[in-house]
């Protein structure tokens, strides 16, 4: 996956910004990607010049600001991308680095990095769970905009697979804080 494919979904919605992309992709927003400012603008010029976007000048309090939009062959790159299986990245999780080396500390700070982490993936299934909510019922700016222009007939399907992606997630993340507190218990028995 590449930071192009994530833009060009999220211009698909609707035109934006760098700066609005960049705050999209945050890491605060709890997105399912996130991308610093230092990749996007870089990969938009790429884009661009590829002709897969189009940016429109936009005077606004004495400032110009690009807005970008998905062009047809933007639009055809990413339902390709999108309707094509890709393998699974290479996993490069730095907590089961740790865990696996959990052997070479006290208990007690092994306990305290897997506290932290329970702690960190109830923060994200809660937010995940929250942001699937949102999204079957309808009420997110992207979604909004995503469903103002297509068809009524496919509003409950868009939200029901986009809410999907989010529950996915939290999901996951209960799983892994069931995974940690049962590290817990491994590290209390030793």
């Amino acid at each position: 996956m590449s930071v192009q494919h994530v833009l060009l979904g999220a211009l698909e919605a609707r035109p934006m910004s760098g700066y609005e992309l960049t705050q999209l992709f945050s890491a605060a927003t709890h997105w399912v990607w996130s991308a610093p400012q230092s990749q996007i603008y870089p990969a938009l010029k790429t884009m661009a010049d590829a002709g897969l976007i189009e940016g429109t000048q936009h005077q606004t309090g004495g400032r110009t600001r690009t807005v970008y939009s998905l062009t047809k062959a933007g639009l055809r790159e990413l339902r390709e991308w999108v309707g094509t299986p890709h393998a699974s990245p290479p996993s490069r999780d730095a907590l089961d680095v740790q865990a696996l080396y959990f052997d070479l500390v006290e208990p007690a700070a092994a306990k305290r990095v897997l506290t932290e982490f329970i702690a960190e993936q109830e923060a994200v299934a809660e937010h995940a769970a929250a942001h699937s909510a949102r999204l079957l019922a309808k009420d997110t700016e992207l979604v909004k905009e995503r469903l103002s222009h297509r068809p009524t007939s496919e509003h409950d399907r868009m939200a029901k697979l986009k809410a999907h992606v989010f529950a996915g997630q939290a999901a996951v993340a209960r799983t892994r804080i069931a995974w940690a507190q049962d590290g817990l218990r491994l590290l209390d028995e030793a």
